[in-house]
């Protein structure tokens, strides 16, 4: 079957029938594909190891799609029912590596209510997707430690090499989404053809026509602009790691029931903003908890007493 009609291939059906409740047809279903991640270096200056990826295949599987992260349940629209992992030979990271992706198959039950979105989808307007996923560790590029607690910072270049996250094994995949502006640049749905017995993308043969899009005085300026947009946003990777750095060491005395794994999961989420919020909060607890003595501190009565004994100064620390 034609996978650019929506229809599903042949043995996607009894896929698809595991996660509903009655058994659907093919005229009751419409099927795409998509690719959710890559190992490329991404927008955050982080990418997924090649272990990860495997191993979000089977995390991802039966997880539904959402809009814009948003998740409630009026806002999902669609269910992936099988993903494969796949290497492109031919196709290389900006770091040299081999190219490989995380792809899925997803479903959309057909209505009344979902044919603006599978008009979105065939149109191309809805294309670009995110994921929500949760990993143990995020290794820094440049040495090789936790880039939570290392000095580095993601974005900036150390003797000539790029500083990134390598996110590694993955814990939980929550949800994927439409979005406008996706983190990683590849990830999206995509079309395809059968040919030869393999799914070719057309997309990669849009990007490497050699098309010529701007001018040079376009491209310098876009370069300008990208190199200050890249030193805003180390600059903003340091702020927010300090702030989280802050936001760890006051939870010990605020809330030191915390789990840090917990806190960990908070943190990451929040934005600049929300971590700035949280800090004063924890330090206000704290203070309750350990209100502060002036240095010079004394007790009156005990310097008096102490004071008819000897001439010595002391003070409360």
């Amino acid at each position: 079957m034609n996978e650019k009609s929506g229809r599903p291939l042949d043995g996607e059906l009894t896929l698809i029938n595991q996660y509903t409740r009655r058994e659907m047809t093919e005229e009751d279903v419409y099927v795409f594909s998509i690719v959710l991640c890559d190992n490329e270096i991404d927008r955050d200056f982080e990418r997924f190891s090649d272990e990860a990826l495997d191993t979000l295949k089977s995390l991802f599987e039966g997880v539904t799609g959402v809009m814009d992260h948003v998740p409630s349940a009026d806002n999902q629209s669609a269910r992936i029912f099988s993903c494969h992992t796949e290497q492109l030979q031919d196709q290389h990271c900006s770091d040299g590596r081999i190219y490989r992706r995380l792809c899925a198959r997803a479903y959309i039950p057909k209505s009344e209510g979902n044919e603006e979105l599978i008009l979105s989808l065939d149109s191309g307007i809805k294309k670009e997707v995110s994921v929500g996923c949760a990993v143990k560790k995020r290794i820094c590029s440049i040495c090789g430690e936790d880039i939570t607690s290392c000095h580095h910072i993601k974005g900036k270049n150390y003797s000539g090499k790029l500083c990134y996250a390598q996110l590694c094994e993955p814990v939980d995949a929550y949800e994927w989404s439409f979005v406008a502006v996706p983190a990683q640049k590849a990830a999206g749905v995509i079309k395809s053809y059968a040919q030869g017995g393999e799914m070719m993308d057309v997309e990669k043969k849009l990007f490497n026509s050699g098309e010529q899009r701007f001018s040079a005085e376009e491209i310098e300026a876009l370069a300008k602009k990208l190199e200050t947009l890249r030193q805003q946003a180390a600059q903003g990777e340091y702020y927010r790691k300090k702030l989280t750095d802050d936001v760890r060491a006051l939870s010990a005395a605020a809330l030191p029931e915390l789990g840090k794994e917990t806190l960990d999961f908070i943190v990451d989420k929040m934005s600049i903003e929300q971590l700035d919020d949280l800090k004063k909060a924890f330090e206000k607890k704290a203070a309750e908890k350990f209100p502060l003595k002036p240095q010079l501190f004394r007790n009156r009565e005990n310097e008096k007493n102490h004071n008819m004994n000897d001439n010595t100064n002391y003070k409360n620390i």
